[in-house]
């Protein structure tokens, strides 16, 4: 968890104006909730081992609020506190649309539609889609990056079986090991004076000692709502968060189907998949009441994580939500994890977002791959899946502003926030096409696999929804999946 909750807050919270300070107790804030809301998405949710965390998906919107031009004349702490104010009105009016969509069952019958062929790029692009923030992320400083890309591999897939197989010890713990024994040697690069006098850039990279968060952060504190102060509203940057929660939403349904893939629980029946959106709505709430900055929505890492360890139990989810809240209230412990050098962390995505791209590709064996049907459909929405968010983000680099560039800024981000996510395009396009192409032939049910998926269109017709995603404490009883 700690790849976005410290590198969205490192991002952003200089950019609000705050120092080291306000960034280690934005970093325990995201951490704080992000155990809250993984504990609820695993008790009341979907019951899934999902990790429900920070999203890159809010970044644009946060940025677009930090840029509004109404915060110039303040004070850094001031400005800072104003922005989270701003953020937080704009989470908080957001999180109705998930929480609408998936409590009322709106979203149920949106996913009834959706089949193994549709779901093939959705999936595969919420993992392949994050490639940026992979090899370029170990690039970075690659002495330290690459070394813990090469001892993953060694450790997960060759140690794995050739010591003592059967023991998993490895594989399960391959990321701890590997982190851990990197982690070491750049801290003995950093001490023994390897990065004196190098560019700011490559200290920011490559130091365990680079954040002054140790510093910043205070040894026992708990995170509570409205902690930088009442929200403030604004109906165009709700709109514009809003988007970006919608498109949230799109990328969390393909990580929900990734996570029950590698869980081996039985395809997600449409109710309780709307039950968790529903909850994940929540999660959004409580991150505008508290103060995080940034939206939540499945962790994409953590669904590859489950596909590395082989480990898919609730019970371990639930447990490390209660260690993110137990680092989060110490939080001179939650700031030694974080000194952790960013490309240790790319080296981890480069596995974990291999794996849930895998995970989308595993569902074309449903599909008939000789149909032009098929082949269309598959190809057309992954290419536009990749090259529509390249000319938008291309487009934003040079100019600085997206292709929408009105005077209504939070119009500009509800049309450019949404093109700028792979999986959200190739998504929409490949649901898009799946649902009316050629349709009453008879075949074309069969070619996009839509026959095995569905006996699990309702949540009785299989015996396993039962121990897979019933609720606790005979609470299906007053909330039925149907």
């Amino acid at each position: 968890m700690l790849g976005t909750t410290v590198i969205i807050p490192t991002a952003l919270v200089p950019q609000m104006g705050g120092g080291n300070e306000e960034k280690a107790q934005v970093i325990q804030t995201l951490l704080f909730v992000a155990g809250l809301n993984t504990l609820l998405q695993s008790i009341f949710g979907t019951r899934l081992p999902a990790v429900v965390g920070g999203s890159y998906t809010f970044v644009a919107p946060t940025i677009s609020i930090i840029l509004s031009g109404r915060w110039s004349d303040e004070d850094p702490i001031s400005r800072f506190k104003k922005i989270m104010r701003a953020t937080q009105g704009a989470l908080i009016v957001a999180s109705t649309l998930q929480i609408v969509l998936g409590f009322s069952g709106l979203w149920r019958n949106v996913t009834r539609l959706l089949s193994p062929l549709s779901a093939v790029p959705l999936v595969s692009l919420v993992g392949f889609g994050l490639y940026e923030f992979g090899f370029p992320g170990v690039a970075k400083c690659v002495e330290v990056g690459l070394p813990e890309l090469v001892l993953l591999v060694i450790f997960s897939q060759y140690l794995a079986h050739l010591i003592r197989p059967g023991k998993n010890i490895f594989d399960r713990f391959a990321v701890i090991f590997t982190v851990a024994i990197v982690w070491i040697y750049a801290h003995l690069l950093t001490v023994g004076g390897a990065y004196n006098g190098k560019p700011p850039k490559t200290q920011a990279s490559c130091r365990t000692d680079r954040a002054g968060l140790i510093n910043g952060a205070p040894w026992i504190s708990i995170p509570y709502p409205f902690q930088w102060g009442p929200p403030s509203f604004d109906a165009g940057e709700a709109f514009a968060m809003m988007m970006a929660t919608f498109v949230s939403l799109v990328e969390s349904t393909g990580a929900f189907v990734a996570v029950a893939r590698y869980a081996s629980a039985t395809p997600l029946p449409p109710s309780i998949l709307s039950r968790g959106v529903g909850w994940q709505g929540v999660g959004i709430l409580l991150s505008g009441l508290f103060g995080t900055g940034n939206g939540s929505s499945v962790s994409v890492e953590n669904a590859g994580l489950l596909a590395l360890t082989r480990v898919g139990s609730r019970r371990v989810v639930q447990i490390s939500a209660g260690f993110m809240i137990f680092f989060s209230i110490l939080g001179k412990f939650g700031a030694v994890f974080a000194s952790i050098p960013a490309p240790i962390v790319g080296a981890l995505y480069c596995l974990f977002f291999a794996y849930v791209g895998a995970g989308g590709l595993g569902f074309l064996q449903f599909c008939n791959l000789n149909s032009f049907r098929t082949k269309f459909i598959l190809g057309f929405s992954v290419f536009l899946g990749l090259s529509v968010p390249q000319y938008f983000n291309e487009y934003t680099a040079v100019a600085g502003y997206g292709p929408v560039h009105t005077h209504a800024r939070w119009f500009n981000d509800m049309v450019n926030v949404p093109f700028q996510s792979k999986a959200f395009v190739a998504g929409v396009v490949a649901y898009f096409l799946d649902n009316t192409m050629h349709k009453k032939d008879g075949q074309t049910r069969k070619d996009r696999g839509k026959h095995w998926w569905d006996k699990f269109k309702s949540f009785k017709t299989d015996t396993r929804s039962e121990e897979f995603y019933s609720l606790p404490f005979n609470l299906n009883k007053y909330f039925p999946s149907v």
